[in-house]
């Protein structure tokens, strides 16, 4: 009896073996099996209950469409041939072919079913989805390419969160179910060989753009695994987008560039998605391109654009809980590379006290970020950080070497119209008695919200003198005036 056609060989390609003659090996192909890993999550009918939220009625045409789509990719997964998965697994390359297979599996299925009767715009978003999922992050991928959204929080596989111009909107998009959600996020996961399961059930890791994705998931996470995704442009930002942006002001702009010329020790301090590392990454676009540069972080996200760049990430710990490297034993190592400048993106705990002890021992124009409220508040947490180390160290001498290697403090905080504005920019002037003094160089006053919310303000310069501007002569660094 002659045979039907296999898909391939109806597009042009080569012969396909029968079906009923696939070895072993053809049928258990391990490169095909970690491509498809979301195939079981399509292979159950979804529940009414499963939108629950979604408001999407049996009968709607959102719920028929996810049939639908389920349904085209249960069928590939059950007939696709050999050639047509080696296809698949050149991946973004292969794109355009790959949607080709797509169609004409979706274009049969449409036929079969008298109930699908799809606009050609609704088919196209159709091969899209399916595209998106054998290829990249599923549902995630259209987020992921709109350059609008900054963030992305996942609360359980039916809320989608994005955060858009500094505000939080609920998205349509949703997994079919937890299952499927673990799937895309082993899939962020296995090519930076990090893992997360019950027990390591919170992880940090980043896409292949460098945005940052944080993890965390049940029995710690109550409403089932959650991420959260930071973008970051494409374009690396430069200062001028954030005066554009309103971020600072140009005379701002010009005493922070001759700062880090003058190689002064900078802390940028504000809360969680106020912009401190996107500050960051502008302060190190003014090192010279003649420094040897060290960066240090949980998670690789610093973009620089300089040349002599070491970049280091650090560790966990393995599946019997061993070879972990900290933050803390990579700012030790950073120490013998040499370098000019260490950058570590952010410190947590005991890392503190190595991060001052180097500021303090030569490494002069190194840059770091914390989480604090204002000035005065990053304080006391680096004393309490540098506590964390382990070392019992009187307050005074903690205080001591806070004020000794600490030059400068940049404030960024998050207005409630979605604006990030560096609030201060404060000099750290020493001791007096037991106490830091600190001292205010610019600061932002809001004057009022207007009609539409937005924050409208000014930014003043204190016009002081200070007390850093050795560093500034010894550097062979004009500083300019504050005003």
């Amino acid at each position: 009896m002659a045979r039907s056609l296999s898909l391939l060989e109806r597009l042009g390609g080569k012969q396909a073996p029968l079906r009923e003659e696939k070895s072993v090996e053809e049928k258990n192909i391990p490169t095909y099996n970690s491509r498809m890993q979301t195939a079981k999550t399509f292979e159950k009918p979804l529940e009414a209950s499963a939108f629950a939220g979604r408001h999407m009625e049996t009968n709607s045409p959102a719920r028929q469409l996810q049939d639908l789509k389920m349904a085209v990719h249960r069928r590939i997964v059950d007939e696709m041939t050999p050639e047509e998965q080696n296809l698949i697994m050149q991946g973004e390359p292969a794109r355009e072919q790959i949607k080709t297979i797509i169609s004409a599996y979706s274009d049969r299925e449409i036929s079969e079913n008298a109930t699908a009767n799809l606009t050609r715009g609704e088919h196209f978003q159709l091969i899209d989805d399916i595209c998106d999922e054998l290829l990249g992050l599923g549902p995630l991928e259209p987020l992921l390419k709109d350059e609008n959204i900054t963030e992305i929080m996942i609360n359980g596989p039916k809320d989608i969160f994005v955060e858009q111009k500094g505000k939080l909107l609920l998205t349509d998009t949703y997994f079919h179910d937890d299952a499927h959600l673990m799937s895309i996020i082993e899939r962020i996961l296995t090519p930076l060989g990090r893992r997360v399961d019950e027990s390591s059930p919170l992880v940090d890791a980043r896409l292949a753009d460098g945005s940052r994705v944080n993890i965390i998931i049940p029995p710690l996470s109550l409403v089932g695994p959650c991420v959260t995704i930071r973008k970051f442009s494409k374009k690396a930002l430069s200062v001028k987008d954030l005066i554009g942006f309103g971020t600072l002001n140009e005379s701002m702009a010009n005493f922070l560039d001759a700062c880090v010329r003058a190689r002064l020790n900078i802390l940028v301090s504000g809360g969680t998605g106020s912009g401190k590392t996107t500050t960051l990454n502008v302060l190190s676009s003014f090192i010279p391109s003649t420094d040897r540069i060290v960066t240090i972080e949980d998670a690789a996200e610093l973009r620089l654009q300089q040349r002599h760049v070491v970049t280091l990430e650090s560790k966990p710990a393995n599946l019997e809980g061993k070879g972990a490297i900290t933050i803390r034993d990579l700012v030790r190592n950073a120490l013998r590379m040499r370098p000019d400048r260490i950058i570590v993106g952010e410190v947590r705990s005991g890392e503190a006290l190595d991060m001052l002890q180097a500021m303090n021992t030569g490494h002069d124009g190194s840059l770091t970020t914390a989480h604090a409220n204002s000035p005065r508040d990053v304080l006391s947490r680096l004393e309490t950080m540098v506590l964390m180390a382990g070392m019992e160290l009187p307050v005074r001498a903690v205080r001591t070497q806070v004020s000794s290697a600490i030059d400068l403090i940049l404030q960024q905080s998050r207005i409630r119209d979605g604006s990030r504005k560096i609030t201060y920019i404060t000099e750290v002037q020493g001791m007096e008695g037991d106490t830091i003094i600190l001292q205010d160089l610019y600061r932002y006053v809001q004057d009022y919200i207007d009609e539409n919310g937005k924050s409208i303000g000014h930014y003043e310069g204190s016009g002081l003198q200070p007390q850093f501007i050795d560093k500034f002569r010894m550097n062979g660094v004009d500083m300019p005036r504050i005003e």
